[in-house]
């Protein structure tokens, strides 16, 4: 499938699956931002997809996504870079039993107001088309149960 012409966002993007989502993305002919916590992971990750993948293709956008303002700015930044925002992939997510605030924070709260965010913006006539596409990326703890609330809360978003 071509996606030429189309600007995608990936939360998560300079690593793991959400790098290998970033190249699926620039193999079907998408321009890309890449957005992580990680600045020297994405910063690296922005030079190999620009050697691979040809300079201008791709985006580095440091951000921390369970602040708000920061991934407003983020999604701001794509629409002046690229011209537009098609796709956005939720793909951030962490962790961290000892500071299971903020766990909960990037992946259940974080995840719901960044779907609200796309939709005010599609309302504004940022997004070029009609379709919107979101990836969970569940989030596994080694006792198999911890995730469990979370991947609840994701699903009962979407349902609503």
């Amino acid at each position: 499938m071509s996606l030429d012409g189309k600007v995608a966002l990936v939360t998560g993007g300079a690593q793991g699956i959400g790098r290998a989502v970033v190249k699926l993305l620039l193999e079907s002919s998408a321009k890309v931002a890449v957005v992580d916590l990680n600045e020297a992971g994405g910063e690296e990750c922005k030079v190999q997809l620009d050697a691979e993948f040809g300079e201008g293709r791709c985006a580095f956008i440091q951000c921390d996504v369970s602040n708000g303002d920061a991934l407003r700015e983020t999604f701001q930044r794509t629409v002046d870079q690229f011209g537009r925002l098609d796709i956005v992939i939720n793909n951030a997510g962490i962790n961290n039993e000892k500071d299971w605030e903020k766990t909960i924070q990037v992946n259940l709260v974080r995840r719901h107001n960044n779907d609200l965010l796309l939709c005010k913006k599609k309302e504004r006539k940022c997004f070029k088309i009609r379709n919107i596409h979101v990836i969970t990326n569940t989030v596994w703890s080694s006792d198999g149960v911890s995730g469990g609330p979370l991947r609840g809360g994701v699903f009962l978003f979407f349902l609503y």
